[in-house]
């Protein structure tokens, strides 16, 4: 029965899921080109706020908790574990005071309603994988960008999506970009549990309906006299402890 279940609301979900897609891809294109950036992000927002509460057609429960309050003068690097295409929309909406931009693999700039139109304008890392030279590049402008403006950048040091609940090791290689042209950027650790479960095959179907979903943004790592390896390390370590508390 919990199987049935599963596929049906699966199916309403992905209905509901297309339907923000194709909305949110005309508003922003409208909100980019007659309001400005300003009107895309919230734009944007408002559209993660969306996907975020559309779990629970599945019945699944959304939980974010944020351990301290992060500064607003200087950039942030967000550093996360990976699950599931499912991580993102809630760190957009629930951070979106710190105007948080991805590193992303540049396949994703192409061919999704809303989401690849987001990366291309909101001036997010699109790197190529196979090509070590213009991955740092993307990264190197996103660490610029940043600095500039007090922005955040979201980076999942492990490269691919865990298919288990163990963390695949932190590469370094990213971390140490983002903070080459951002030296004054701040460091947080974000652990995110459950959306690996909710979506097991990671082709969104089925889901597995009534999971739990949470999303901790955990105490600042201040990376001032520290080598990046140090730094990824902290992170990872701090992740785990709250991966490992709620196994």
């Amino acid at each position: 029965m919990k199987k049935v279940l599963d596929y049906v609301l699966s199916i309403i979900y992905l209905l509901y899921f297309g339907l923000l897609l194709v909305i949110f891809h005309v508003v922003q294109v409208v909100a980019f080109n007659v309001f400005g950036k300003k009107a895309h992000k919230k734009s944007v927002d408002f559209f993660n706020l969306m996907l975020t509460t559309s779990y629970y057609i599945t019945g699944t429960t959304v939980h974010f908790e944020q351990q301290e309050a992060y500064p607003t003068d200087r950039p942030i690097v967000f550093i996360a574990n990976h699950q599931s295409t499912f991580d993102i929309p809630a760190i957009i909406w629930f951070l979106r005071k710190h105007q948080p931009i991805f590193v992303s693999k540049i396949e994703l700039a192409k061919g999704i309603p809303s989401i690849s139109y987001n990366l291309r304008k909101s001036g997010a890392a699109l790197i190529d994988r196979k090509d070590g030279k213009q991955a740092v590049s993307e990264i190197l402008k996103l660490s610029k960008y940043i600095h500039e403006n007090n922005f955040s950048a979201v980076i999942f040091p492990e490269g691919t999506r865990s298919k288990t609940d163990e963390m695949k090791p932190f590469a370094e290689g990213g971390i140490s970009a983002l903070l080459k042209r951002a030296p004054n950027a701040l460091v947080v650790p974000i652990a995110i549990q459950g959306t690996r479960r909710f979506n097991p095959t990671n082709g969104m179907f089925p889901l597995t309906s009534f999971s739990k979903l949470s999303w901790t943004a955990l105490k600042a790592i201040e990376p001032k006299g520290k080598t990046t390896t140090e730094v990824a390390e902290q992170a990872r370590e701090a992740i785990a402890q709250v991966l490992n508390a709620g196994k």
